[in-house]
C-alpha cells in the first residue's frame, strides 16, 4: 500500500490558499481514480482505493500544516506503511507558481510541515513532490502563503497541480521513482 500524503491547513478559511496546494493535488488525485475522502483517522481525512491496481491510502493531516507529523505517524503505523511508500505533497515557496520538483529524501528546507514529519517518522529519508508556490515581493511570508492564487496565477498552478497527480499516477504505476523523478523533473 502507498501513502500519499498532502499538506494543508484545515478549514474553509484555508481553502484555495497557497499552502493548501498539497491539499489541491491530493483532491484532484482523489477525483481523477474515484476515491473518496470521507474518513476520519488519527487527526486526518482519509480515503483509500486503488490506482493501476495498487492499494493507496490517501491523507490530508486535520492537524494544520506545523503540526502535520502527529497525524503522518499514526497512520503509517495502523496501515504498517514502509517508509519507502510514503510521499509527501507540499508547496514551496523558492519555486515559481506551478513548477514540479520530486525529491527522494531531504532536509525541511524551512517549510515547518516537513519539519514535522521528520521529527514523527524518525527520517528525512521519504519521497517528496514540491509544487511551487512563488515568493512574494512585499507582502510578508504568512500573509502569501495563506494568500490565494491570482487569476494570472491560476492556470500555471493548476498546470503544477496536474502534473504532480501525474507524477504520482506514474510512481503507482512503476513502482520506480527514480524513473518518475527522471520523467518528471
Amino acid at each position: 500500500m502507498k501513502m500519499i500524503v498532502g499538506l494543508g491547513n484545515v478549514g474553509s478559511r484555508y481553502d484555495g490558499t497557497r499552502h493548501n496546494t498539497g491539499f489541491m493535488v491530493i483532491d484532484e488525485l482523489a477525483e481523477r481514480n474515484q476515491i473518496e475522502i470521507n474518513k476520519e483517522k488519527d487527526e486526518a481525512m482519509i480515503g483509500q482505493g486503488m490506482i493501476d491496481g495498487e492499494k493507496v491510502l490517501l491523507v490530508k493531516p486535520m492537524t494544520f500544516m506545523n503540526d502535520s507529523g502527529r497525524a503522518v505517524r499514526p497512520l503509517m503505523d495502523f496501515y504498517k506503511i514502509d517508509v519507502n511508500d510514503l510521499m509527501i505533497v507540499q508547496d514551496d515557496l523558492d519555486m515559481g507558481v506551478g513548477r514540479v520538483r520530486l525529491r527522494q529524501k531531504g532536509s525541511a528546507g524551512g517549510h515547518n510541515g516537513i519539519k514535522s514529519i521528520i521529527q514523527h517518522v524518525g527520517t528525512q529519508d521519504f519521497k517528496r513532490i514540491k509544487v511551487g508556490i512563488g515568493r512574494p515581493k512585499i507582502m510578508t511570508i504568512v500573509d502569501w502563503v495563506l494568500g490565494r492564487f491570482t487569476p494570472t496565477e491560476r492556470p500555471f498552478f493548476e498546470e503544477g497541480r496536474d502534473k504532480a497527480v501525474s507524477a504520482i499516477e506514474y510512481w503507482i504505476q512503476t513502482g520506480n521513482f527514480m524513473k518518475t523523478m527522471n520523467k518528471f523533473n
